[in-house]
């Protein structure tokens, strides 16, 4: 019986260690959404996947669709967000948005669009940033609102259509407090 491959970009978001060398991991793909997929002797010192299948990396990954699961088989590394932040503030933006992508996008569903724009935002959260909350906040109403969980017309007018590196040129502290606002209703709501 063969089996389709599919090979496409993914954020790993998760690692989960399984059996004696083997682990599951939580990939943000995007063609297929949010899906786990198993990788066999990954935890092996002589595995060639143990290096590129670290948490806060984008990849580029060949996925198999199993009977039950996902399987991983072949995997090229392209970046690690977290290892290529300048300082210590920008790391902590990292694996916050990694965070907020494990808490809310639930499922495989297509999210080309989510996926581009978070990209984005990750390659603006490892730069250094004078205003690094703002930032950051503001990226994460922008992806909750991609996720239905905030009113895109809600977002104040000077954020709402502008991308991931401009925001930072936006803030003032009225904008500061309308995006806390938002999110803290986003999360408020979402019961996750």
């Amino acid at each position: 019986m063969a089996y389709l491959t599919y090979t496409t970009k993914a954020l790993v978001c998760g690692v989960f260690n399984r059996n004696t060398a083997d682990r599951s991991y939580l990939l943000f793909t995007r063609e297929a959404g949010m899906l786990y997929a198993d990788a066999r002797s990954v935890r092996e010192e002589r595995s060639r996947q143990r290096y590129a299948l670290q948490e806060f990396s984008l990849v580029r990954v060949s996925l198999v669709k199993g009977k039950n699961s996902w399987k991983i088989g072949s995997i090229e590394a392209q970046k690690n967000y977290y290892h290529e932040a300048r300082d210590k503030e920008s790391r902590g933006s990292v694996v916050s948005l990694f965070r907020l992508l494990r808490r809310f996008l639930k499922g495989e569903e297509q999210a080309q669009e989510l996926f581009n724009y978070t990209l984005a935002s990750l390659e603006e959260l490892i730069k250094v940033h004078t205003e690094r909350n703002f930032l950051e906040m503001a990226l994460q109403v922008h992806i909750l609102a991609k996720l239905g969980y905030v009113d895109i017309n809600n977002i104040p007018a000077n954020l709402q259509s502008v991308d991931p590196d401009d925001v930072s040129k936006q803030y003032s502290d009225d904008i500061y407090r309308q995006i806390e606002k938002l999110y803290t209703q986003a999360v408020t709501v979402s019961h996750l």
